[in-house]
């Protein structure tokens, strides 16, 4: 544990936020080190220049015998260089903070360590393991398709995947995610003076349309279990001026006019695949019921797939519920997909038995203060080297 900590330490207090190129690459060479110490073979996969991303660590061990063991990380974190700095603090003796210090260097270096127990143990000689740590987990690159290519390809040579993102502690792992895809609402409307606002000849104006169709969208559609739509920008006005990867937006715009245009950019979360179609097709019916003198469409864009409770994935469950059990700690069951959102393993969730949330516990991932908790920390790397072995040994 000394050296999995000193490693963890290292590695949350370097800046690994997507677009630091250089400080995730750094991260990769860390693990990398470590990595082939275990007898590992190591590789940098690298994206295309198109991408502007760092690339992917691969770390391949070829055994004589048992399943083959997929595992996924990810280096990069959310916190990029212009943010405040979050080193490593221990805050006391059951929590330290720092920046992706559970999401997911922690579940990085329980990868790692657990595989240094069984290599210690005898025991890795003859699994057969590929740890894929990707370089762009939280703002992958586009198109998300050739971002993920060379991981869903050796995820593919596999037989089960598991996935290190935050634990809900030791009791709770994933056995479902829900996917995520993106939808693009541009607004159109005729312009005038604000006196004529709702005129015939005039009609209602861009940004009064937008807030229909969102507040529809919010009364037909919020009701339905593990759907969400979250509006992320809107932007309305006289003129208006939204980049291409609709992150941000500029307006310009008076009182006395009606706004002849509107966009809005946001996301849509799903378990299964029929979930987010029907979904989309209601969205488009409700755009479609437009505001006299207003035109809007609605366009949307795939990005991770689901992750669903398939039998395999509970038979997963089942298996560290005994070892938890074995091991002295009490039942364990999975996180309602609800509070789980996408990640890497949803890219390969359709092609093998998968199960996620085996990394560090804490709280606050994705904020300022994200923190790790100190006491389950060990216990979790445990659990993680005897589920290895049991599936893969």
């Amino acid at each position: 544990m000394d050296a999995a900590m000193q490693l963890l330490i290292n590695s949350v207090n370097i800046n690994s936020g997507t677009l630091n190129i250089a400080g995730v690459k750094k991260v990769g060479a860390l693990y990398a080190h470590e990595l082939e110490k275990l007898g590992f073979t190591i590789e940098w996969v690298n994206e295309p220049d198109s991408l502007h991303r760092a690339g992917h660590l691969v770390a391949t061990h070829v055994g004589k015998k048992g399943k083959k063991l997929f595992l996924i990380g990810h280096l990069d974190t959310v916190f990029e260089p212009d943010m405040p700095a979050g080193p490593y603090t221990v805050l006391n003796d059951s929590t330290a903070t720092g920046q992706g210090v559970n999401d997911m260097k922690g579940g990085d270096v329980v990868i790692i360590t657990a595989l240094a127990a069984l290599q210690a143990n005898g025991l890795l000689k003859d699994m057969n393991v590929v740890a894929y740590f990707t370089g762009d987990e939280e703002k992958s690159g586009v198109p998300h398709a050739l971002a993920r290519k060379d991981f869903i390809e050796r995820a593919k040579s596999c037989d089960i995947a598991l996935g290190f993102e935050s634990a809900g502690g030791l009791d709770h792992v994933v056995a479902a995610r829900r996917g995520a895809s993106g939808w693009f609402l541009d607004v159109t409307a005729q312009t005038g003076h604000s006196a004529m606002v709702f005129a015939e000849g005039h009609g209602d104006g861009a940004i009064y349309e937008a807030a229909r169709i969102l507040n529809t969208f919010r009364e037909q559609l919020s009701s339905e279990p593990y759907l969400t739509f979250n509006p992320g920008l809107i932007v309305g006005g006289s003129e208006i001026n939204v980049d291409p990867q609709d992150t941000r937006g500029v307006a310009t715009g008076k009182t006395n006019i009606i706004s002849p245009a509107c966009k809005v950019s946001g996301d849509l979360r799903f378990l299964r695949e029929p979930q987010k179609d029907s979904a989309r097709e209601k969205m488009r019916a409700i755009v479609a019921a437009s505001l006299p003198g207003t035109h809007a469409t609605i366009r949307f864009s795939d990005g991770l797939p689901s992750m669903e409770p398939t039998p395999g994935n509970l038979r997963l469950v089942g298996e560290v519920d005994r070892l938890s059990k074995d091991m002295g700690w009490g039942p364990t069951g999975y996180d309602d997909p609800a509070v789980r959102g996408a990640g890497d393993i949803s890219d390969v969730a359709h092609y093998m038995d998968c199960l996620d949330g085996l990394g560090a516990s804490g709280r606050g991932a994705h904020q300022a203060g994200e923190t790790i908790n100190l006491k389950q920390y060990p216990l979790l790397i445990q659990r993680a080297a005897v589920l290895l072995y049991r599936l893969g040994g």
